[in-house]
């Protein structure tokens, strides 16, 4: 397989690209997509036998139960970095070893029901902090210490709306080539 298929297998719907202005018609459309993933994940994966669940969607990648529990961490962590920076001054936040996660017992069960609860439930929470930033709230950042970068909280809605879609093309994409590689 060649470097360019393998990139596409690991991003296919691309990386995040953060637009020049992020208008609040963007942001709309982003936290509309946040507020979708619940559902059309567990669409995606509601019929899936537990082989189906134990399918790649790329060479070394992680299986689709992985994939759907990883959200769950994700925005988990999601929800309380947007909580720091809107409470403190450019919070430091805590990063976590994800593909440490991925292993854990938790992350590797079959049974997809916990994860895609926490994930109805967040989303709605997530949702409902994210309609009611107000522009100046939007401009607040936290800093993320394993990019050495500051992150505004306008362009973190518009990260977690990319890997929510980006996760969803990667458990469609194991079902699309039956988890063979």
């Amino acid at each position: 397989m060649t470097s360019q298929e393998l990139y596409k297998l690991r991003f296919p719907i691309g990386e995040f690209q953060k637009p020049d202005t992020i208008s609040s018609e963007i942001i709309n459309s982003w936290i509309n997509d946040i507020e979708r993933f619940p559902s059309e994940i567990e669409k995606t994966t509601k019929d899936l036998s537990k082989e189906q669940l134990n399918w790649k969607y790329r060479p070394d990648g992680w299986n689709i139960k992985q994939v759907v529990h990883h959200c769950a961490d994700s925005h988990m962590n999601s929800i309380i970095r947007f909580k720091l920076a809107l409470t403190e001054d450019s919070p430091t936040i805590r990063p976590y070893y994800e593909d440490r996660w991925a292993t854990l017992i938790d992350s590797t069960d079959d049974n997809l029901e916990n994860s895609l609860s926490l994930l109805k439930g967040l989303h709605a929470k997530l949702c409902q902090l994210l309609k009611h930033i107000s522009e100046e709230e939007m401009s607040k950042e936290f800093i993320h210490p394993e990019h050495g970068k500051r992150f505004r909280l306008d362009e973190t809605i518009g990260t977690y709306a990319w890997h929510s879609n980006h996760h969803l093309a990667h458990v469609k994409q194991a079902i699309n080539h039956n988890g063979q590689f």
